[in-house]
């Protein structure tokens, strides 16, 4: 879908909003003074209005809560075929070793060779957790307190020093988030990297609108109703910010991608990278099995013989529960957000479009009407975003690599029970109770030990640290000195 040019001349923006059915905003941007219409005019012109209406018109006569596109019973479209994934790396086994080796090998000289950027996601707040800050600032560390955004940024730091080589990290905030985020990193002296190579980029916003017209909605009496555009408006940021070309000066071909509240997420783990170079893949995508059927995890399969990731808002009961014949689950590959993306492949989507689709959720928008603001009970609105997931069916090679779970995916989404800040913690503390084991080092019954990510990111990192045979008694938390 091409892009509205409405750049040149000030009368079209007008007009694009009235064929739109926007005449509303329309109005409002004629009667603002002056010195505001510049900016709205800024923000509105990027925004796509024959995009959004199109979603909006496929979406407005789809019941709340009913998958967009699965078949359902007694109605299901025939040609739809859906299938488990097939290009999928096993975890790790005993008759593997020598693979994964090869993998391990390729991701260390890719990094060595300075040719891998990391990028966070970082653009959500902690409202869920209890708190207005950005969700990065979040405390995280067991015992120390480390937040989610020091965790992460120890472990990139680990990496660098390790393998002799520097590596940007690019974090795509959003307008809630942006300002807060880069003077916490200030504040903490960007946790040891250099600030030179912490790139920052703020992600786009789109409008909601009302889901019975159409007409976007006013947050105050001269604000539109704005959210973040989701984490696939980072195709969008990476072009604004012109880090493409950063990116060609610095030689870097490879994108390590994670969600900002994932800790146990490896960043840059070399046989994930090297995975995606030995295989020659345009994105490589780790999945995790589900737990049961109902887990609210985007599930990976495929559509037609395409591999692409699908929200579990958008399966049936009856797709989701089913087993194969040993009595597992037959679409088990949940979604972890973490990638590897080749940079020429995301450069290509950006040149030769169209842009990643847009997916809707109905949610309840706080509006102004009357000359007040009113707080809606139940949803009235349909917000948009995108999903970087969905390069993956662009993709010509799109590999996908079996993610230790317990290990590797412990996100902090809820304020309680499972995917709660404890449990994370829990899982941290388990992780490393195992990786001291592994070493062996003992560690008393009951006792915390939590294992700074600039000390080690697995068990054996932690040998040049401390002896085997070495007893843990007391509660520590291991430092690499």
């Amino acid at each position: 879908m091409a892009t509205l040019d409405l750049s040149t001349n000030h009368g079209s923006l007008e007009q694009t909003l009235t064929e739109h059915g926007q005449s509303h905003v329309a109005a409002l941007l004629h009667n603002l003074p002056e010195r505001d219409r510049q900016g709205w005019r800024r923000r509105l012109e990027q925004i796509k209005w024959d995009e959004l209406q199109a979603t909006y018109e496929a979406a407005k006569d789809v019941a709340a809560g009913e998958p967009a596109w699965v078949p359902q019973t007694g109605g299901c479209d025939s040609t739809l075929i859906l299938s488990p994934l097939r290009n999928v790396v096993a975890r790790r086994a005993i008759g593997d070793r020598v693979a994964w080796q090869e993998a391990h090998r390729a991701g260390e000289l890719h990094l060595a060779g300075g040719h891998v950027a990391a990028v966070m996601v970082a653009g959500g707040q902690g409202t869920r957790l209890g708190c207005s800050d950005p969700k990065g600032m979040f405390p995280v560390g067991p015992l120390s307190q480390k937040s989610l955004y020091q965790w992460c940024c120890e472990q990139l730091l680990f990496r660098s020093r390790k393998y002799h080589c520097s590596i940007p990290y690019i974090i795509m905030t959003s307008e809630a988030t942006h300002e807060a985020t880069v003077r916490f990193f200030h504040e903490h002296r960007f946790f040891g990297l250099d600030q030179a190579d912490v790139w920052f980029i703020c992600q786009g916003m789109l409008p909601a609108v009302d889901q019975e017209t159409g007409e976007v909605l006013l947050a105050e009496e001269h604000s539109l109703a704005l959210s973040p555009d989701g984490h696939g408006g980072l195709l969008d940021a990476l072009t604004r910010h012109n880090v493409w070309q950063r990116l060609r000066r610095r030689g870097i071909d490879t994108l390590s991608y994670h969600q900002v509240d994932n800790p146990l997420s490896p960043i840059c783990e070399p046989s994930f990278l090297g995975w995606h170079l030995l295989r020659g893949a345009d994105v490589t995508t780790k999945v995790a099995r589900k737990r049961s059927a109902e887990e609210k995890m985007g599930l990976v399969m495929e559509v037609n013989r395409i591999p692409q990731v699908v929200e579990y808002s958008d399966i049936s009961d009856d797709i989701a529960g089913q087993r194969d014949a040993y009595g597992d689950l037959r679409f088990w590959a949940g979604n972890t957000g973490m990638h590897v993306f080749n940079v020429n492949f995301l450069e290509g989507l950006v040149l030769q479009g169209p842009p990643l689709p847009l997916h809707v959720a109905r949610k309840a928008v706080p509006f102004w009407e009357n000359g007040r603001v009113v707080q809606p009970e139940t949803p009235n609105a349909i917000k948009f975003e995108r999903f970087i997931f969905d390069v993956i069916p662009r993709a010509e090679n799109a590999l996908f690599v079996e993610a230790d779970r317990e290990a590797e995916f412990q996100p902090i989404k809820n304020r309680t029970g499972q995917d709660s800040p404890q449990s994370c913690r829990t899982a941290i503390l388990q992780l490393h109770r195992r990786w001291l084991q592994q070493a062996g080092v003992l560690v008393a019954d009951e006792v915390p030990v939590e294992i700074s990510p600039l000390a080690a990111q697995g068990p054996e990192d932690l040998s040049k640290l401390l002896p085997s045979g070495t007893t843990l008694l007391e509660p520590i938390v291991i430092h690499p000195n």
